[in-house]
């Protein structure tokens, strides 16, 4: 079993920024993937980016590209979503997702474990 915790969500302006993290504990996770998701009100769960914790290679969804960032610290087992210049759209729960596939994946049946996620809001 894999357990993850984020925090860090909050409510922020338009064009601000905000960090949440992702603990991860339990079983050897060092070659799952990571990804992060978010789900706003009415709207299907949106694979927003990924990360994989042995190389760190990155993946994101272009509505991100260039605000957001993914990173690990193996040490710490915590994976980081840094968002910058955030946009009201950008509000919603996002949740972080490990999975055992190969490659990072972006649907979310692919990932196995989920923290419970934490609320982002971005008012305008």
């Amino acid at each position: 079993q894999v357990q993850l915790v984020e925090s860090g969500g909050g409510l922020v302006q338009a064009g601000g920024s905000l960090r949440i993290s992702c603990v991860a504990s339990g079983r050897t996770f060092s070659s799952y993937i990571m990804g992060w998701f978010r789900q706003a009100p009415g709207k299907e769960r949106e694979f927003v980016g990924g990360i994989t914790w042995s190389s760190g290679s990155t993946s994101y969804v272009d509505s991100v590209k260039g605000r957001f960032t993914i990173s690990r610290d193996n040490a710490k087992s915590t994976v980081y979503l840094q968002m910058n210049s955030l946009k009201p759209e950008d509000t919603a729960v996002y949740y972080c997702a490990a999975s055992g596939r190969n490659g990072i994946a972006v649907h979310p049946q692919d990932y196995g474990y989920w923290g419970q996620g934490t609320q982002v809001t971005v008012s305008s």
